[in-house]
């Protein structure tokens, strides 16, 4: 029986895959795949976003190598950063509760 962290890993790794096979390299994220994945697996993140070329910064930010494509590697490091902001902004929440 799988761990949740294996869990968690194994869906990471399923979710970039179910939309790098759209167009392109088939393991890389265009930017058209990239925003479809953040439209369907990250949307209240993106909802509350006001910015219309978010996709495009997000792309350039991440996109280390300058290929126009995302690889898994630059994914993780975006799930990273939004799991760490997530967790900085749960333990602030505990802080102000526990004052």
């Amino acid at each position: 029986m799988p761990t949740q962290l294996e869990m968690a890993m194994d869906t990471m790794v399923r979710t970039f895959h179910r939309y790098t096979c759209k167009e392109g390299d088939r393991f890389k994220l265009s930017k058209g795949e990239l925003k479809m994945l953040l439209q369907r697996e990250l949307t209240d993140f993106l909802s509350c976003q006001k910015d219309p070329h978010l996709v495009d910064k997000i792309m350039q930010d991440l996109d280390a190598n300058k290929d126009n494509e995302v690889d898994f590697n630059e994914f993780v490091v975006m799930v990273a950063a939004l799991t760490v902001a997530c967790n900085d902004y749960f333990v602030e929440q505990l802080k102000k509760k526990g004052k």
